[in-house]
């Protein structure tokens, strides 16, 4: 990653980058979602950690990290017996886009406000030497 905005500007960005620069996503989180995304139906974490070829309780940590983000839903299902699982599925990329667009926006404004503070602090015109 870099170190500097400017040097993630210069970088070529591909969009899984996205889930990193806006959640600070990994490899693993970058896998589940591709899985889930690319899934005919919703997933079971059993379904998901056999599919990245990791142990269920690592996948179900970073399926938690993408509910929390708002990339994935979970879905409650009933057994008719009594007794439920749940799957999981990806949610609109209209509204994930909507949501990075949200973030962007007020990352822009509050980056906005440091530069308007940098440049009162120090536009001002030096102060004039005392003369004695």
């Amino acid at each position: 990653m870099a170190d500097s905005l400017s040097e993630m500007l210069r970088q070529d960005m591909q969009c899984e980058s996205l889930l990193e620069c806006f959640h600070g996503m990994g490899d693993l989180e970058r896998r589940v979602f591709r899985t889930v995304v690319e899934a005919d139906e919703p997933m079971t974490i059993d379904e998901l950690a056999e599919a990245v070829d990791r142990e269920r309780s690592t996948t179900y940590r970073a399926v938690r990290r993408l509910r929390e983000a708002g990339f994935i839903q979970r879905d409650q299902v009933n057994y008719e017996q009594g007794g439920y699982y749940h799957v999981y599925k990806s949610v609109d990329g209209d509204e994930i886009a909507e949501d990075m667009q949200r973030l962007l926006n007020d990352w822009y404004a509050q980056m906005g406000q440091l530069i308007d503070e940098f440049r009162q602090k120090y536009d001002e015109p030096a102060s004039a030497p005392v003369e004695s």
